[in-house]
This record gives structure tokens, C-alpha cells and sequence, in this order.
């Protein structure tokens, strides 16, 4: 099966170039880039050079063009906000499957996204996408889905131990405090002096607080999961390291909720799910230990002086917090083992 990439130059793009290269059913047959467009890929992913793969050169990112390609089954669009969505309104209407690693997709509510992201460039395909984080999307998604949206990191990374917990009733739905620390890599590639090494070294710092902008999307999939409207505080760090998620969570335990019937709630929602690696309560999830993998480690305990559930998860944030959760949607909707291509 083909694939192709438009915007394969980014840091999410350069991993999913080596997720796809390494996949037993697709081949990746285009990679676009308007910047490099005629280059070859080592030029840009260095570690390829002398490989089959370096045979493979970024074409350019006319939306149009690329709707001609009818030799691509699928497409992921590894674009910002906003450019994603002028690239879904020409490929879905073709009939190929496309997935998107962008926001501008993940809100159902057009309200709700223009709230934080301003204007939706392509409304019109807001009811034909599902958004699908595996773990929890009714797998009936793939029946009529003609677009897919790929969770963010942070909401991924919130989303996968907190909604089990919700929909069970295990946690309250009020107070819920989100602390999570990001890899500068979730940024993307940008020259901003807040990401130059020098200033992040050796610090970590708030930032996007009250209003990031995944909390959109956070909030509207925890409140599908709760049945009622969930607001949280949410509150984003950049950490000194290159990639990586951990999150913490702090939720008031529900009347009679214990630290058993939290567990249980876990193993009932993800029994089978290969990656989700729930840990025992009391040992902490670590970035180190998830880098490269497309997996969500989670664990909690119970604070018996404030009555709170603690929770932690760590994730990369360009593997399952992206470019890795894209191609696990491929394997789901392609009928492909659902770790194909994936560790």
C-alpha cells in the first residue's frame, strides 16, 4: 500500500518518514515539502544517506498535484494549524484516506475552535472526521470516517488515564488540576529565542496558562466521556529536554472510590490494549523510559490527607503523541495488526 506525506520536513514528519520506511504493509512513495522540494531525504534526514530510502526525493506541496496522485492510499498531513486543512478539502473529496496530525480537525465544535485557533479553513469536513485516539474511540469510526484527527500530545497523554476514570465515575468531575511538562521538540521547528538551547538548558518554565490551546480539545473529549460538561485547569510546562510528556494529574477521589477500584477501571478499559502500560501505584511513569516507543505508561496513588487521586503518564510526544498514534490509526482503518511498524 502507498503512503505519502505533505510536510515531511518537520520534526513529527521526520519521525513519521521512519515509522513508514520501517512498516511491513505501506511503502512511502511521496514526502512534500515546499521549502525542499527536488532535495533528497538525507538532505534533510541525514541518518538515511546511502539507503534505499535516499532514492526518495520531496516533491512540492501543491494541494492540487497531489490530489492527482491516485497511486497514494493514504495521506497524513504533518502541517501546522490552518495549512492542514487547505490540503484535507482538496484530498478527502478524492476518496483516499487522510489523516491528520494537525488541531485542525480534533474540535467538533467549529465554535470551540475558532475560540482558540481563529478562523476553520475547510468547516465544511468537520462532520465527516472522527477523531480517534485509539485507545478510546469506538472502533466504529472506521465504518464512515473520510478524514481522521490524531490526538494532540499533552491531550493524549491527559485523555488516556483520565477518561476511563470519568466515565466509570471514579474521580469527581470538578477540581481536576493537569500539570504536564513537554520536550522542546513539541514546538516544532521554529527559530524563536524561547527554544534556542541556551534558554533552555537548565530551565523549565510555565507557559499558555488559562488558555492553551489544547485545552480545547481536552475538555470536549472529557466531557463526551463524563456526559457532562468537564472543566479543568490545565497548566502547560517546557522542560529542558529534547521530547517527552509527563503529566500530572490531580483529582479529587469519588465517595467510596479507592486506589483498587481506579486499577480496576484501568485494566477493564485497556486490557489488551498494547500500548498502554499501566504501572503499579507508587512507580512514577519516566519520559526516559517511553522515548521511541509509540506507548502511554500511567500510574496513581491516593493521597489519604486530601482525599486526591495523583496521577502521572509519560509519553513521546512525537511518537504517541503524534507521528506514532498517526500510523496506529493507519493499521486500524487498513485492517493491519494494529502494531504494525510500531514498538
Amino acid at each position: 500500500m502507498n503512503v505519502g506525506i505533505v510536510g515531511a520536513s518537520g520534526y513529527s514528519g521526520e519521525v513519521l518518514v521512519k515509522l513508514l520506511l520501517g512498516h511491513p504493509q505501506a511503502k512511502l512513495a511521496a514526502v512534500t515539502s515546499r521549502q525542499h522540494a527536488g532535495k533528497p531525504l538525507s538532505a534533510l534526514i541525514p541518518s538515511l544517506r546511502g539507503t534505499a530510502a535516499d532514492q526518495l526525493k520531496f516533491s512540492g506541496s501543491d494541494p492540487v498535484e497531489l490530489a492527482t496522485r491516485t497511486d497514494i492510499d493514504v495521506w497524513f498531513l504533518a502541517l501546522p494549524h490552518g495549512a492542514a486543512a487547505d490540503f484535507a478539502k482538496t484530498l478527502v473529496p478524492t476518496g483516499r484516506k487522510v489523516i491528520d496530525l494537525s488541531a485542525d480537525f480534533r474540535i467538533a465544535e467549529l465554535a470551540t475552535y475558532e475560540k482558540y485557533y481563529g478562523g476553520h479553513h475547510a468547516p465544511e469536513l468537520i462532520p465527516q472526521t472522527r477523531f480517534v485516539l485509539p485507545e478510546l474511540t469506538d472502533a466504529k469510526w472506521k465504518n464512515d470516517a473520510k478524514l481522521a484527527a490524531a490526538p494532540g500530545c499533552y491531550p493524549t497523554s491527559t485523555l488516556v488515564p483520565l477518561a476511563p476514570l470519568l466515565k466509570a465515575g471514579i474521580v469527581s468531575r470538578e477540581h481536576i488540576v493537569v500539570n504536564s511538562f513537554s520536550g522542546v521538540s513539541g514546538a516544532g521547528k521554529k527559530l524563536e529565542e524561547t527554544y534556542l538551547y541556551v534558554e533552555r538548558a537548565e530551565s523549565a518554565k510555565a507557559y499558555g496558562l488559562g488558555k492553551h490551546r489544547h485545552l480545547a480539545e481536552i475538555e470536549e473529549q472529557l466531557s463526551t466521556f463524563a456526559g457532562a460538561k468537564i472543566i479543568l485547569q490545565f497548566n502547560p510546562h517546557l522542560a529542558p529536554m529534547r521530547r517527552g510528556i509527563a503529566t500530572t494529574i490531580t483529582v479529587p477521589a469519588a465517595q467510596r472510590a479507592t486506589i483498587e477500584s481506579l486499577y480496576a477501571a484501568w485494566n477493564a478499559a485497556y486490557a489488551g490494549r498494547p500500548f498502554v502500560a499501566i504501572l503499579p501505584s507508587g512507580e512514577t511513569p519516566d519520559t526516559a523510559h517511553v522515548t521511541g516507543t509509540n506507548r502511554v505508561d500511567m500510574s496513581a496513588v491516593l493521597d489519604a490527607r486530601t482525599g486526591n487521586f495523583v496521577i502521572t503518564s509519560a509519553l513521546d510526544n512525537l511518537v504517541k503523541g503524534a507521528s506514532g498514534q498517526a500510523v496506529q490509526i493507519m493499521n486500524l482503518w487498513c485492517g493491519f495488526p494494529e502494531t504494525a511498524g510500531l514498538v
